[in-house]
């Protein structure tokens, strides 16, 4: 009896077989597709030149996409579909492919490179699998670290559909928990220069001046009298290119293990025409103490300049912290997004980022992050838009940063020099903290637009001073000289935080990466701006009953409280005595399709500091895939403990322990008293279930 199924005959996951090729399923999300009229790609069968490239028949070679070994060619509308099949009529030629849009990413590509990763639910034999894959012609590659039963398959010659096509069909089988294409997007960064040169460093110290409000700078002076870094302390930069000729990067031991993911050496300099963006955010974060030039906020750590790809495809997320983890990076700094409205990671996207947080630093985690964007927008929410230029956005729209939001992440938000939200900073609930940097527009990049401006337009000044750093050295960059004081953005705020945590490992490199977290949060200074935003008239600089703010996150960074802190913490560091374990049985229903959930109560009525800690659950439903699981601690901090990956599994009875959930570590050296919950929430409709019980171990 033969294993090998028939395609034809498979179910899909609610996707019509009208919609198989149009519909991404990302994230546990469903992104609908549109082919672009204007262009396609083929991947060569054999070598081509550039001057062969530009010669072929079937249209107009644009560039190529080492990513996926890709060539990217335009036609005009009426001729796409004979370009097509000319192309894939050529013998050195392997397969041309449609190009796409989401349709709440207008003006983003998405290109399809020849990978899709499958998680198998539990038990399922490599037979199965293997008759599974041998089905739609994949080849299986490697598993996919950190998540259990998935692996990265390759498209053959021999498919006969496109990877969109064939995840969605696999999405169907009671075999499989998830599928997902490999897709290409251009990343974006995240800034236009624009505002003049200060030849001063505000942000790290000052004593006021003109559009100057005390108490705008992160305090570093005091910080620097307990550490100014040392070099075992190791800030990765993540960026487009970095000029290490620049004297402030100069020092025995000061960059180690560059890594330049574009050109695939050791020496990520940037490209003649190029403005290097990473030698800017590199100077704020780590610029040498020489006597010379500028001082970053920690100058005494190393730095390591890692150049990538200039795409978000699975493989160059992977390459960022797969190098970051293996070369011993402390503390990884992106300032940088998906150019795209609305971006969720993939599984394997999700699985890097889990990974380096929790596994980096031999298993006490990288401090990772992000910056929030320049958009005025929410990092996860939805605008009404309207009067963009040729209504790229319209109407209602879902804004989503998906790295943004990543649970292991800080997300970084942008104040100003007068201590006010930064015109262009974007916001919401994922907001970690906020750093200074500039003052400036709102906008964004399109790689079919270039840089747009959102709207609606601001008529007013804004205020504020801009950021002083390094440049690439002579007329190169954004002045000539090698300085320039025309930098900000949240590009600009996140290499400050990157700093700051960098000077928080030095005084204390026992901190797990969650308990950075949590230090630079609770030390944060509270900043407020009463005011509305000058272009959407909307009003979150304030804090809730929880000390956050849409706008600032929990406050804006200072680096003297947040070393202070972690030096009294290595100070005072004591072992686990005791142990207490509380249960809650009693049963609840989770409401379906409900985002409020359910919450199970247990009280600790003892007073104790949390050392260790394990939660044990037993959960049932139709579908645990739908699932989100959160710990709820007594100051209302909450860590998410499971995420949608459980895909149609029907019980859950498992552990979440500090050593197999890193995440839990943030919770260490809290107070234990008081009301802890655990938070279930159902996020799709139809399938229902109830929490049977739930027990909660600390160590004290």
């Amino acid at each position: 009896m033969s294993d090998r199924i028939n395609s034809s005959d498979l179910p899909t996951t609610g996707v019509p077989a009208s919609n198989l090729g149009i519909v991404l399923q990302r994230g546990g999300e469903e992104l609908l597709l549109e082919k672009a009229t204007d262009r396609f790609t083929i991947r060569p069968a054999t070598d081509f030149t550039p001057q062969q490239l530009s010669q072929v028949s079937w249209g107009i070679w644009q560039r190529s996409i080492p990513q996926a070994q890709l060539e990217l060619f335009t036609v005009a509308p009426a001729e796409l579909d004979a370009a097509m099949a000319q192309a894939r009529t050529a013998a050195n030629v392997a397969f041309a492919s449609h190009v796409y849009m989401s349709k709440s990413n207008p003006g983003t590509f998405v290109y399809l490179g020849d990978q899709i990763t499958i998680q198998f639910a539990d038990g399922v034999e490599t037979t199965r699998t293997n008759a599974i894959a041998s089905t739609y012609s994949l080849i299986q590659d490697k598993p996919v670290v950190g998540i259990p039963n998935t692996f990265v398959f390759l498209v053959s010659k021999q498919a006969t559909e496109n990877p969109i096509k064939i995840t969605n069909q696999l999405q169907g089988l009671k075999e499989v928990l998830a599928a997902e294409p490999n897709i290409i997007i251009n990343s974006e960064t995240h800034y236009k220069p624009r505002d003049p040169l200060y030849t001063q460093q505000w942000y790290l110290n000052h004593s006021g001046g003109e559009e100057l409000v005390l108490g705008s700078h992160i305090s570093v002076e005091k910080a620097w009298d307990i550490t100014r870094g040392v070099r075992s302390v190791v800030v990765a930069v993540v960026d487009d290119s970095f000029d290490l000729n620049h004297p402030d990067f100069q020092g025995s031991g000061k960059v180690v293990a560059p890594r330049d993911l574009k050109q695939n050496d050791f020496l990520p300099l940037p490209d003649a025409k190029e403005t290097s963006h990473g030698t800017a955010c590199a100077g704020v974060a780590v610029a040498e103490e020489n006597g010379a030039g500028i001082v970053g906020v920690a100058p005494g750590c190393a730095f390591m300049p890692i150049r990538t790809t200039g795409y978000l495809d699975d493989e160059s997320v992977e390459q960022i912290f797969n190098w970051a983890i293996d070369k011993g990076a402390s503390v990884i700094s992106c300032s940088w997004g998906a150019s795209a409205v609305y971006f969720p990671l993939s599984l394997r996207q999700r699985a890097a980022i889990t990974r380096a947080a929790t596994k980096g630093r031999n298993g006490k985690g990288c401090v990772i992050l992000f910056a929030a964007g320049n958009a005025n927008r929410p990092i996860n929410g939805a605008v009404l838009e309207q009067n963009w230029p040729d209504k790229i956005l319209q109407g209602k729209t879902d804004w989503l940063s998906g790295f943004a939001v990543h649970p292991d992440v800080m997300a970084v938000a942008a104040s100003t020099s007068l201590n006010k939200k930064a015109a262009y900073s974007n916001w919401g609930d994922s907001i970690a903290v906020c750093a200074p940097s500039n003052n400036a527009p709102p906008g964004m990049s399109f790689p079919a637009k270039g840089y747009v401006y959102t709207q609606p337009a601001i008529a007013s000044y804004l205020s504020g001073l801009g950021v002083f750093t390094t440049d690439q050295i002579g007329a190169a960059g954004y002045e000539k000289g090698d300085f320039t004081g025309n930098f900000g953005g949240t590009s600009s705020a996140t290499p400050v935080v990157a700093g700051v945590a960098a000077l928080v490992l030095s005084a204390n490199p026992e901190l797990t990466a969650q308990q950075v977290k949590r230090i630079l949060q609770e030390t944060a200074d509270k900043i407020v701006d009463p005011n509305a935003d000058p272009q959407l008239g909307l009003k979150g600089g304030t804090y809730d009953g929880n000390g956050h703010s849409q706008w600032f996150g929990y406050g804006k960074v200072n680096a003297a409280k947040a070393v202070q802190a972690a030096k009294q913490m290595r100070e005072t560091a004591s072992p686990i005595s005791q142990q207490l374990r509380v249960s809650n049985t009693n049963q609840v229903g989770i409401p379906d399709n409900d985002r409020q959930g359910v919450k199970s109560a247990i009280a600790i009525n003892e007073s104790i500091v949390v050392r260790d800690i394990q939660v044990n659950v037993n959960v049932t439903h139709d579908f645990l895939g739908d699932l989100e699981i959160y710990l709820i601690a007594p100051n209302n901090q909450s860590v998410l403990l499971q995420n949608r990956t459980l895909g149609r599994r029907t019980n859950l009875q498992t552990s979440y322990s500090v050593r197999s959930h890193p995440a839990l570590k943030q919770l260490l050296s809290l107070s234990g008293e008081g009301r802890w919950q655990l938070w279930l929430i159902d996020a799709a409709p139809q399938d229902i279930g109830r929490l049977n019980s739930w027990e909660l171990i600390i160590g004290n």
